[in-house]
């Protein structure tokens, strides 16, 4: 897994040019939540900075984190001057600033579960909020996506990420939500949905799938392979779905960590 959360930087421009961004919405749900001045905020794993950008225009000073130094140049060509950088994992950010908003946008299953909530409500001031949000891009054609499926079937099973704790889709509470209420120092979890529907040209589509971690990991000449076989069964324009699955906590005050 950490192999593949560091397989981003090399489609640094690619990510930034394809992947969608996240919509308004996003940022008036976690701030609706809050129901109080959300004034700083750390981002985890922030790539190009797509969510970045969403909550620093909402008037929140954001300092953004990621691993890449890549994914962090291009980040800071879109991101207000305001907006604060760290290259650093997760697991590397030190403890002794706290934050009123901690969120991680498709990100936080990139991190080591041991520990991961422990370092989570240490960054958080008491009665902060943690958001995590994201969820894969797929075809609304089941016909289209079966045509994908068998061309990719050669080189991948499956290009999406399985749940780090093996809950279901179709449970009522997702992962991190299941993680979250386990824990003492978070309360009041809960999970919404943004529904997103776009259509994108197939040239568009296969170039999101060259920033998924699954086809990053291929050997080049395979990942050229696969693409190429994937482009050549899509009909010119495709529909995709690329809800987003929303899960908010508040950090428990007068709990330690």
């Amino acid at each position: 897994m950490a192999e593949r959360a560091l397989s981003f930087g090399a489609a640094a421009r690619a990510y930034e040019r394809f992947r969608p961004g996240y919509p308004p919405e996003l940022a008036d749900l976690v701030l609706a939540y809050a129901d109080r001045p959300l004034r700083t905020a750390l981002e985890i794993g922030a790539g190009t900075g797509k969510a970045t950008r969403l909550f620093a225009r909402a008037g929140i000073t954001v300092t953004a984190t990621d691993p890449d130094a890549a994914m962090l140049a291009e980040l800071r060509a879109h991101v207000p001057p305001e907006v604060r950088t760290v290259r650093a994992a997760f697991e590397e950010l030190p403890t002794d600033e706290t934050y009123d908003l901690v969120y991680a946008a498709a990100a936080l299953h990139w991190t080591r579960p041991e520990g991961r909530w422990e370092r989570v409500a240490a960054l958080l001031a008491p009665g902060g909020v943690f958001a995590s949000f994201g969820g894969p891009l797929r075809l609304g054609d089941p016909a289209v996506a079966e045509s994908v499926r068998r061309a990719r079937a050669p080189f991948l099973d499956s290009d999406e990420i399985p749940s780090p704790d093996g809950t279901p889709e179709t449970h009522p509470m997702r992962w991190p939500g299941t993680e979250l209420r386990r824990h003492e120092w978070f309360t009041d979890v809960r999970q919404s949905e943004i529904a997103r529907r776009v259509t994108m040209g197939a040239d568009d589509y296969v170039g999101v799938l060259s920033t998924v971690s699954a086809y990053l990991e291929l050997p080049a000449d395979r990942r050229e392979q696969v693409l190429r076989r994937i482009r050549e069964v899509l009909p010119d324009r495709v529909e995709v779905t690329t809800d987003v699955t929303v899960h908010l906590a508040r950090r428990r005050p007068g709990t330690s960590s």
